[in-house]
């Protein structure tokens, strides 16, 4: 266990709020996204349906004042390979989104790439709990 830096629980927490919002909106808005974006209806809703769970468990862990170093690490590569697996998706032919899908895709990358850094970043601050 370590105690979690405050620069760590608030990076947990902004990538909670930001996948908590797109868990919603993917979930609930599946269709409306879809043909704005060109992405399968399909992908949105499944992806909204993670996100829920995601959301859940990062928010879980930033109202933590201790937690679990491999969870928190989870949560980090988790990051990094939703990043690569975005980037990757588009350049596999397995989709053909618009313009503005596109747009959408490279941008929830960056965004979830920062947060994997700011989360690491965050680890590296936290102290290991001492155990008696």
């Amino acid at each position: 266990m370590i105690d979690a830096s405050t620069f760590l629980r608030r990076a947990l927490l902004a990538d909670a709020i930001f996948s908590g919002v797109a868990a919603l909106g993917f979930t609930f808005g599946a269709s409306a996204f879809a043909a704005l974006f060109n992405l399968p209806e399909a992908l949105l809703r499944e992806t909204g349906l993670f996100l829920i769970a995601y959301a859940a468990l990062v928010g879980w862990l930033a109202s933590r004042a201790s937690v679990a170093k491999p969870l928190v690490l989870l949560v980090v590569v988790g990051n990094a390979a939703w990043t690569v697996g975005s980037i990757a998706m588009l350049f596999s032919g397995a989709v053909s989104p618009n313009l503005a899908g596109e747009l959408m895709v490279v941008a929830q990358a960056i965004a979830t790439g920062v947060f994997a850094e700011l989360q690491y970043l965050g680890l590296r601050r936290s102290s290991i709990v001492a155990v008696a």
